[in-house]
């Protein structure tokens, strides 16, 4: 069995060779941007001539939220047109897409957890071309998996847990938004999870486990406030930590006020428990 890993340099794709070891049965083959860019369509098809995967896990994705406002063309380079090649690829070989996603399709005007069913309605740029990317997979082929997940942090790149751990060495004081409602992520539960996913195809490859998309995130919910207040706790970091409203920190990119995803479908149909966000960051893999 064979999975192409894209991305492979970001913290899902870091994860995803974190626990590899732990799939003997699996051969992965992992590849950065500069491996294999995804928004050249003959890339892909050289990669895939080489190496026929079984599968394709790709975490490649433009993720600077604020910076795709003023980028809206690179965004949709690498989370449109890299995400049609994929797929068009993947179809061409017989793969299977695996394809990550995210709560910023949603508006965040629900106040009850989101599930697949809901109606998408991004409000930045970043939201409205990983939208575009799911649609442009679904408009190739059927033989796909798209997880929508939110809040992702991990020990590797960059992300909210790291800079709050860095300012906190920097500074006395933090001020953070404490009115955004959502869930956090860790890459490894993540990652866990994808893998999961494709054993289920190679133990039972007749299975009728249903293509599509699925929500996945940790466990409960919380805002940024709350995180980073349970980041500094685990970390035995004491600084003054204050909540803020948004507006007290305007961002070039509008954010969901609450993106809670509902992770009962996934939980279903994978026959899986999911970590509380609490339990996953004590942890921090």
């Amino acid at each position: 069995m064979v999975v192409l890993v894209t991305g492979a340099s970001g913290q899902l794709g870091n994860s995803l060779q974190y626990i590899a070891k732990k799939y003997p049965e699996i051969q992965f083959i992992f590849c950065s941007s500069s491996d294999l860019d995804i928004t050249k369509k003959e890339d892909c098809q050289a990669v895939f001539s080489k190496i026929e995967p079984d599968f394709c896990i790709n975490t490649a994705a433009y993720t600077a939220v604020d910076k795709a406002e003023s980028e809206p063309e690179k965004a949709n380079f690498i989370n449109v047109i890299g995400a049609r090649n994929l797929a068009e690829v993947c179809k061409d070989f017989g793969t299977t897409l695996i394809h990550v996603s995210t709560d910023f399709v949603f508006d965040g005007n629900k106040t009850t957890p989101y599930t697949e069913e809901d109606i998408t309605n991004p409000q930045s740029i970043y939201g409205k071309t990983k939208l575009a990317g799911e649609k442009a997979i679904q408009e190739v082929f059927d033989d796909y998996f798209i997880i929508r997940t939110s809040w992702v942090y991990s020990q590797f790149g960059n992300n909210f847990m790291k800079t709050i751990l860095r300012l906190a060495k920097e500074r006395t004081s933090l001020s953070i938004v404490n009115d955004q409602i959502g869930t956090p992520t860790n890459a490894v539960d993540l990652a866990e999870v994808i893998l999961t996913i494709i054993k289920s195809k190679i133990t039972n490859p007749k299975s009728q486990v249903p293509f599509g998309i699925y929500n996945f995130s940790n466990e409960g919910q919380c805002s940024w406030y709350d995180f980073a207040k349970k980041i500094l706790e685990v970390n035995n970091v004491n600084i003054d930590l204050q909540p803020i409203p948004t507006t007290s920190y305007p961002t070039p990119a509008e954010r969901p006020k609450y993106s809670v995803l509902d992770k009962s479908k996934i939980k279903g149909t994978f026959n899986i428990e999911i970590r509380t966000w609490e339990e996953s960051l004590k942890e921090k893999n």
